[in-house]
């Protein structure tokens, strides 16, 4: 297994000074990972079973949610230090895979498939359910109707949303990072309100201690009911498992998926304490709450509340919301509807993933491994895991459902444990940036603790309200268990064992991590997109690299980037490169003539700008130079020049140049206009001035812009900035600077451009609060010029947002 968990390289093969490198771009944060384990822990999980594990555990409640959050740390361990160390697309299928004997590796691959399917039928039929009942409360509609029950409507819309997040998974379309924090802000927002209202209700009524010390006691049914509830509730608690699938695209997973896993934790234990303190506290057994709720109607008012949320289940949460929270029912049925979408793209997303995997290394059939022409998508494995997905939510309740995941996911992390303290021993050189302390009781403790948990979850599911006798959830959860790992087994010794083995004789076992090809000392990055410009824009990078007081020793990286979607691991993204190689050649042999040194690099990613950003950074370069078509200004406000040169211009830790290049535009040049208002971004527009100019033998001319009423101050700092600049020019460039009047600066400097062949123009900020990357005037110049225009972006080394605005 290939790793590299403190570089962003895995390429094919080494490269030397003029190859091109195949590059992967991690383009995930910190903030994005961590906000991905809170979102898929606070998902549907702490909505629809907060219900049912109170019923199980009584007040309790509360305390099994700490216990398993110290339960879960155990194994959280384990996943931060081989997250760190194995940072791919696959999580504790690979880890497995590469440390136990088989056919562990395939029943940990079988098993995350099975619980990753398994958990979303969950969030699907909790959102058929909420979904139901919205529309009830909000008077849209009345259920049931054309002869059908409601429970045929819950299911119909679990599979109609299972279908839609699966064509959005094969579309490529992704639930952005900003917009996957926006969906879990209001989660905890509306979260929030219900604890912080249902604390008050709760403290609002006499002798409320007597709810969880007196109902007839704080644990009705016993350390078995709390032990019990932990194992129904523990699904909630495996948002680790899908910060690690993510981990090949994440910036220096070393450090930033163990913190990730961590700070997760940190945040939903108490969420959800917190929550089951309000429910069980706040709310009131009254005529009203038993006839609207599934409550037995000979249920008396002196019924315990926890027994009551037992009754009502999935809903439970939200009836209590109803009682104590304004308009609490409709906003936290908004919210269940937020997390169980949140949730359900999720997961489709992380177990067609974990079936791709299994794919790709012939654990199951070619077809997992099958990436869409188009769509770059693994669209079999959607498919597929879709496919089971909507059969679990059709044929099992949602007791059931939840039992089988958390069944499943329980065996996947008593894995993991092993597999971390095999590994000590088995790869004792592998590169850890967290390490495990107390070696090996932590993850021992943890497959002690979650084999202890798994047969009280079955049989407390018998001993809910409403659940006893034949509708044994625990059983029917055994028994689907049963049969899928006995299927699992007639796969893997009828398919899966001999295709390995074929392809581990056809495998090369020696894997390179080149080094670096280019310094990043005055290093000049080229991003190419469009073949049309990329000769001018080498032309300008030619001119800067071999202009010794600019960049001495200049040298370049011309790069290109293929995405792929965030379905498709970016491992997979060198199907896709192509032309590519091509591209950057012909580039490249633009600078192979004039004698300076190139290399280039093919980046694959999910986000253009990201992957420059990540290039950059890598190789600590000193400039990027991109190109720009010079569109109109976009209708949304948030994008200036386009999304990619915004962000780069934006974030780029280095100088940054953007070339608008002219139709007619030759290469040639033999003037130069600099429009110029003094500052350090125009000092670095008159240090490409004088590159240009110095190499190609150009006339340069500097303006500076009054309105015809300035005041002779005014005009004597005008005077000042361009005989500043103008001396900035070296000995044999022809040079002029005048100070000229017009009424408006970018009409007056358009006017002025006629007859040149490039103009340069230095960034400059008007407003505060303005949404500019390089300032109005330079983004006006650059749209309106006949010419080819460059906008120049000093790098100040400022990384406060608030201070750059200053």
């Amino acid at each position: 297994m290939a790793n590299d968990s403190e570089q962003d390289v895995a390429a094919e093969e080494p490269a030397g000074e003029g190859d091109v490198e195949t590059e992967l771009s991690r383009d995930m944060s910190l903030f994005d990972i961590t906000f991905i384990g809170v979102g898929a822990m606070i998902g549907a999980g702490v909505f629809a079973l907060t219900g049912f594990a109170a019923g199980i555990a009584g007040p309790a409640l509360t305390a099994a949610f700490i216990l398993n959050g110290f339960v879960a740390m155990f194994t959280a361990v384990s996943y931060a230090e081989l997250g760190a160390a194995f940072p791919e697309a696959g999580g504790g299928y690979l880890w497995v895979k590469e440390a136990l004997v088989d056919p562990n590796g395939f029943y940990a691959g079988w098993m995350s498939w099975f619980a990753h399917a398994v958990a979303c039928s969950l969030y699907a039929v909790t959102f058929g359910t909420f979904f139901v009942h919205f529309v009830e409360i909000l008077n849209l509609a009345h259920f049931p109707a054309f002869g059908f029950g409601l429970h045929f409507y819950e299911k119909l819309l679990a599979v109609l949303m299972i279908s839609a997040f699966a064509y959005i998974n094969f579309r490529g379309a992704e639930e952005t990072g900003k917009a996957g924090v926006i969906v879990t802000a209001i989660k905890v927002v509306i979260l929030g309100l219900f604890v912080g209202f249902g604390i008050w209700a709760t403290l609002q009524q006499p002798n409320w201690t007597s709810k969880f010390l007196n109902s007839p006691s704080f644990a009705p049914g016993g350390w078995m009911g709390i032990v019990g509830a932990m194992g129904f509730t523990y699904i909630a608690f495996e948002g680790y498992e899908i910060i690690v699938q993510s981990g090949e695209e994440v910036v220096n997973p070393g450090k930033n998926v163990p913190k990730a896993v961590f700070y997760s934790m940190y945040i939903v234990v108490p969420i959800y304490v917190l929550v089951a303190f309000a429910a069980i506290g706040g709310i009131e057994i009254t005529p009203q709450l038993i006839s609207g709720t599934a409550i037995p109607d000979t249920a008396s008012p002196s019924l315990p509340t926890w027994e009551a949320l037992g009754y009502m289940g999935e809903l439970g949460i939200i009836s209590a919301a109803g009682q104590f929270v304004p308009y609490g029912a409709p906003l936290l049925l908004f919210a269940g509807l937020a997390a169980t979408m949140s949730a359900l793209n999720a997961t489709v997303y992380s177990s067609s993933r974990v079936s791709f995997a299994m794919g790709r290394d012939r654990a199951l059939p070619g077809i997992f491994d099958s990436i869409h022409s188009d769509k770059r998508t693994p669209h079999w494995a959607i498919l597929i895991s879709a496919v089971l997905i909507a059969l679990m939510a059709v044929a099992l309740p949602i007791e059931s459902v939840a039992a089988s995941a958390d069944i499943m996911f329980i065996l996947l992390f008593v894995q993991v444990n092993w597999t971390l303290i095999r590994m000590r021993q088995t790869h004792p050189d592998l590169p850890r940036t967290y390490t495990v302390p107390f070696m090996p009781w932590p993850p021992l403790i943890g497959i002690v603790l979650q084999v202890f948990l798994t047969p009280f979850l079955l049989l407390e599911l018998g001993l809910q309200p409403g659940l006893t006798g034949e509708n044994s959830h625990g059983f029917v959860a055994l028994v689907t268990t049963a049969v899928w790992m006995l299927l699992g087994l007639g796969i893997y010794y009828s398919y899966s064992k001999q295709q390995e083995a074929e392809q581990l004789e056809e495998e090369t076992p020696t894997v390179v991590s080149p080094e670096p090809t280019t310094s990043g000392e005055n290093q000049i990055v080229v991003p190419i997109a469009n073949p049309e410009n990329a000769e001018q824009l080498m032309r300008t990078a030619i001119d800067l690299a071999k202009d010794e007081e600019t960049y001495p020793n200049g040298e370049i990286l011309v790069m290109s980037v293929v995405t792929v979607p965030q379905q498709t691991p970016i491992s997979e993204g060198r199907e896709f490169v192509e032309d590519e190689p091509d591209m950057l050649d012909d580039a490249m042999e633009i600078a192979r003539d004039a004698d300076v040194p190139v290399s280039g690099t093919i980046r694959i990613g999910h986000d253009v700008a990201q992957a420059i950003l990540n290039t950059v950074e890598q190789y600590d370069s000193e400039a990027v130079l991109m190109g720009w078509k010079g569109q109109h200004k976009s209708q949304r406000r948030d994008i200036i020049l386009g999304s990619n040169v915004d962000k780069v211009a934006q974030d780029a830790p280095c100088d940054v140049m953007v070339e608008r290049v002219a139709p007619d535009a030759t290469g040639e040049v033999d003037r130069i206009l600099i429009p110029t208002a003094g500052g350090p971004h125009a000092d670095l527009a008159a240090k490409i001035a004088d590159s240009v100019a110095y190499t190609q033998e150009a006339e340069v001319d500097i303006i500076y812009v009054v309105e015809p009423a300035a005041d002779e101050s005014e005009r004597t700092n005008g005077r000042e900035i361009v005989d500043d600049t103008v001396a900035t020019f070296r000995e044999g460039i022809s040079v002029t600077g005048e100070v000229i009047e017009g009424q408006d600066i970018v009409d007056t400097v358009i006017d002025q451009s006629a007859g040149y062949d490039l103009v340069v123009v230095g960034a400059t900020r008007e407003g505060l609060l303005e949404q500019l990357v390089f300032g109005a005037i330079p983004e006006q110049i650059g749209r309106q010029a006949q010419n080819t225009v460059i906008m120049a972006k000093r790098h100040l080394d400022i990384t406060s947002r608030l201070r750059r605005w200053l």
